[in-house]
């Protein structure tokens, strides 16, 4: 047999659960919401769990700030889809708003719309609920990329490169959209290269569509970002890949440590790339090098040709480069 906790076997006499709720429906009405939170709590440990309980509960801990503990009842609550159900999304919603939730607030919302079942006088105030949030969330998606914009010219002007990354990395996960501050960046060498293929990506999502300059490692290309290729796309990616298949099979841990040696390399030369003719030279450099990475003896080879020599150098400064900036 189940045992039960002597708590599960006491039963509240039902004057006392009268007295309780009274009390605590007065000390509501009176704002006293630590001392009806008490009495709200002490029913629902008895197993009383009425949906006015409840409300009065979700009332007290919003009135208390306790926003966090309102909010993870409602979000059981919302699993239990009883015949409460959308007065607890309404009250959900409201505790979303006040909390600055607003990118949350706006998916629930969507997904109560998408299911069609609103209650008609719930609609109106779960669309008023939409759009304050959406121009909220606007307002302040500019107040924080203002305030981070300013954060990144200095950070470029302290050539702080973690801050630099961090910074540019929060604008384009937020959407903001660039200034005009932001593509004379890719010209300033105080901007580290691996922060420049941020801004560059930041810029093409934005469909930025007029032309850039960009300076990496004493070369320079225009370029409009809006009609880049994406990284995941360029042809010598694949290119070079192809050629570097053949380890996968002999050695794997060798072969996934060549694709990062080719990602990181491309990743921080973009969009500034060799040209295809010269992809098989990139190849046997990322192999020379992840060979030596790995300590892995390589047999007598003919000396490195002046282009794969460089390309060795790059393949190892890229490689710092990166991961200097992007922990892995």
């Amino acid at each position: 047999m189940q045992q039960h906790t002597e708590k599960e076997n006491v039963i509240l006499f039902p004057k006392w659960k009268d007295v309780l709720e009274e009390e605590s429906v007065q000390a509501l009405k009176d704002k006293r919401y630590e001392e009806a939170l008490s009495k709200l709590d002490k029913l629902l440990s008895y197993h009383i769990r009425s949906h006015e309980i409840i409300i009065g509960k979700l009332i007290c801990l919003m009135e208390l700030d306790r926003h966090t503990e309102a909010q993870e009842i409602c979000e059981e609550l919302l699993t239990e889809k009883d015949e409460h159900y959308y007065h607890y999304v309404h009250i959900y919603l409201t505790i979303l708003f006040q909390t600055n939730q607003y990118e949350l607030l706006m998916e629930q919302v969507d997904y109560e719309f998408e299911m069609g079942d609103v209650p008609s006088p719930l609609e109106e105030q779960f669309q008023q609920l939409y759009t304050m949030s959406s121009k909220m969330k606007a307002d302040l998606t500019v107040e924080t990329s203002s305030s981070q914009l300013n954060g990144l010219v200095q950070a470029a002007e302290e050539e702080d490169h973690q801050e630099q990354w961090r910074i540019v990395e929060s604008l384009r996960q937020m959407s903001a959209l660039p200034t005009k501050t932001i593509p004379p960046m890719l010209a300033n060498e105080k901007v580290h290269p691996v922060v420049k293929t941020v801004i560059m990506q930041w810029l093409a999502e934005s469909d930025y569509n007029q032309e850039v300059s960009i300076h990496k490692f004493g070369r320079e290309r225009i370029v409009t970002p809006s009609e880049l290729e994406k990284l995941d796309d360029i042809a010598i990616l694949h290119q070079a890949r192809s050629l570097l298949e053949e380890t996968e099979q002999k050695n794997p841990t060798l072969f996934d440590m060549l694709e990062k040696l080719l990602f990181r390399f491309l990743y921080v030369h973009y969009p500034i790339l060799p040209p295809s003719e010269e992809v098989f030279q990139l190849a046997e450099a990322i192999k020379h090098v992840g060979q030596e990475y790995l300590g892995i003896h390589m047999e007598e080879e003919s000396p490195q040709s002046e282009k794969m020599q460089q390309f060795s150098e790059e393949v190892m400064l890229c490689d710092s480069l990166y991961l200097s900036i992007i922990e892995e």
